[in-house]
């Protein structure tokens, strides 16, 4: 495995993760438990550089993650909205 390929292994693994996060944070809102979200918003953004860092092209494999990652947070903040 190149380079390149283990930077787009590791930035999707990172989404993967806060995706995971953000699943978890939502069902303890669901079941009605408090949740603290400090540090979302600083792995976000490491998630972020991590993506503009990645070889031009290579990011576009990403994109099905990315609209699921937005469709989990959008979750999330509905849950968070009815709690």
């Amino acid at each position: 495995m190149d380079a390149a390929a283990l930077e787009l292994a590791a930035t999707r693994a990172a989404l993967e993760s806060l995706h995971g996060t953000m699943a978890i944070a939502r069902a303890l809102v669901l079941a009605g438990r408090e949740v603290d979200l400090t540090g979302l918003d600083g792995d976000a953004g490491r998630l972020c550089a991590a993506i503009a860092c990645l070889p031009p092209g290579a990011g576009a494999q990403l994109h099905l993650p990315l609209l699921e990652l937005t469709e989990e947070l959008d979750r999330l903040r509905r849950a968070l909205e009815d709690a």
